[in-house]
């Protein structure tokens, strides 16, 4: 079977996809290890029989709506590419807003950083890719979630990123940052979307969390003035109705300059806060 006729096939599979023929591109460049250009360019050439094999069982789990990012073990996050698993969350474009706001926040000199619930170590090592003067802790209370983000550290040549086993602050002790960020769950049980799209593939324990999904989110802010230097920053990524009460929880818990930044989509997405 050559490949525009494999594509057609794909795409009429995949019609109820948002993007029916970037999916299929993707996995055609996944199994065949060749660019997009390459695979327009040349798509009278004929897929071997053990591409089409493996496109055939990755095209049936993308219809049934597994993530791309799961299929092909991979995502892009602020231009660096991610080896991923099942164990972690797929790192989305919001989150760099996240990048963004702690790269803004971090002072000239080099300083020690602090990401909670780190994952695949996304947000961490963005911030490490383009502060290399300063170290990044990631922490992550999963032992395999904790493997993948060294493997990626190590895979990017970033020194400046260390990852360790740790429930929230639990084995941090005394000691003491100048930014912590954090993108912990934060969504309620209940919440319908946890049925649909991406996020019924995802793992629950970093998705949701109690008391309408502030649990983690209210340790956090309570836990972080112990390990913030006077005048750090803590930053949370949060759903987009939970601003408000957020920034009253900081309030409450020493912290001034408090602010809420909103996503790509205008939602509110970022709350972050200086402690005194």
């Amino acid at each position: 079977m050559k490949i525009h006729e494999w594509m057609k096939i794909a795409i009429k599979q995949l019609q109820y996809n948002e993007n029916p023929h970037r999916d299929a591109e993707i996995l055609l460049e996944f199994v065949t290890g060749k660019a997009r250009s390459w695979l327009i360019g040349f798509d009278d050439s004929v897929l071997s029989s053990y591409s089409l094999s493996k496109l055939k069982k990755l095209l049936e789990r993308r219809s049934s709506g597994e993530p791309i990012a799961y299929l092909t073990k991979q995502r892009e996050f602020w231009s660096l590419l991610l080896h991923l698993t099942p164990d972690v969350m797929i790192p989305r474009p919001d989150s760099e807003i996240l990048v963004e706001q702690a790269l803004t926040h971090l002072p000239t000199q080099g300083c020690c950083i602090l990401d909670l619930g780190t994952g695949s170590g996304a947000i961490a090592l963005a911030i490490a890719s383009e502060r290399i003067d300063c170290s990044v802790l990631g922490i992550d209370y999963i032992c395999s979630t904790v493997r993948l983000a060294k493997y990626n550290a190590r895979r990017l040549g970033l020194k400046n990123a260390t990852f360790i086993l740790s429930k929230w602050f639990s084995t941090i002790k005394d000691r003491k940052f100048t930014v912590i960020v954090s993108n912990p769950p934060y969504v309620d049980i209940t919440d319908q979307h946890l049925l649909k799209g991406d996020l019924r593939f995802e793992p629950k324990h970093a998705l949701v969390s109690g008391d309408s999904g502030l649990s983690d989110i209210k340790l956090i802010i309570t836990e972080s003035g112990k390990h913030l230097i006077p005048g750090g920053w803590l930053l949370i990524e949060h759903g987009w109705k939970q601003a408000n009460i957020i920034r009253c929880i900081m309030n409450e818990n020493q912290f001034c300059e408090i602010s809420t930044c909103q996503d790509y989509g205008g939602n509110d997405r970022v709350t972050l806060g200086r402690f005194l």
